[in-house]
């Protein structure tokens, strides 16, 4: 049974005021009960079977403010956990922060496949910044000391969250990688990824 270890995204910001900024003029409620379906990073199971693939979905700490010290803290939890030719698919905030852990450190296991779906990579806004999650400059350098057998690179044009420059950043980095550009997939937060689960099972 292959591992797949899910790194969700999250919210970084280069100070606290700049959180509160966000907190107050971004974050909306609503009383409303909304119906909620199951996005595709909850699907794993349905879409590749339970008795092939064992999914980690670790939950990192103070998503909505991210610290790249905390959400490494917490990792290094699940390192103990995660086997060899393992399977890492990483979103949104998540992408530059294994992107950046891998750089700074040796990751214990060959690394099958790498997925980086709608990865932030230098992209600042009001709504958020980078925080400490910056990369070092050349990490590519430090990066390839990792086992990593494929890496996987996904975005849309039509994402207003992160531009789909971003990922045309890590293809430059990367040269191996392979980069998917879609055009109506916005931030990946949707139901269904099927050339996701067809690259996992390649």
């Amino acid at each position: 049974m292959q591992q797949i270890i899910h790194i969700h995204g999250g919210s970084a910001f280069d100070s606290y005021e700049q959180y509160l900024f966000s907190l107050e003029n971004f974050i909306e409620f609503s009383p409303e009960k909304k119906e909620k379906k199951k996005k595709w990073k909850e699907r794993y199971e349905e879409f590749l079977g339970e008795e092939n693939y064992q999914i980690l979905r670790p939950c990192f700490p103070c998503s909505d403010n991210a610290k790249f010290r905390e959400w490494k803290m917490y990792f290094e939890k699940v390192l103990p956990y995660i086997e060899e030719n393992c399977i890492i698919v990483a979103h949104s905030l998540g992408g530059i922060f294994i992107t950046k852990y891998l750089s700074e450190n040796t990751f214990p296991k060959t690394i099958s496949g790498l997925h980086l779906v709608a990865p932030l990579y230098s992209h600042t806004s009001q709504v958020e910044q980078i925080g400490d999650f910056r990369l070092a400059d050349n990490w590519e350098q430090s990066f390839a000391k990792n086992s990593i057998k494929k890496i996987f690179l996904y975005h849309s044009t039509d994402d207003t969250i992160c531009p789909v420059e971003e990922s045309k950043k890590y293809h430059e980095k990367l040269p191996q990688s392979k980069l998917q550009i879609f055009a109506d997939r916005f931030h990946f937060i949707g139901e269904d990824f099927p050339e996701l689960f067809e690259n996992i099972q390649r």
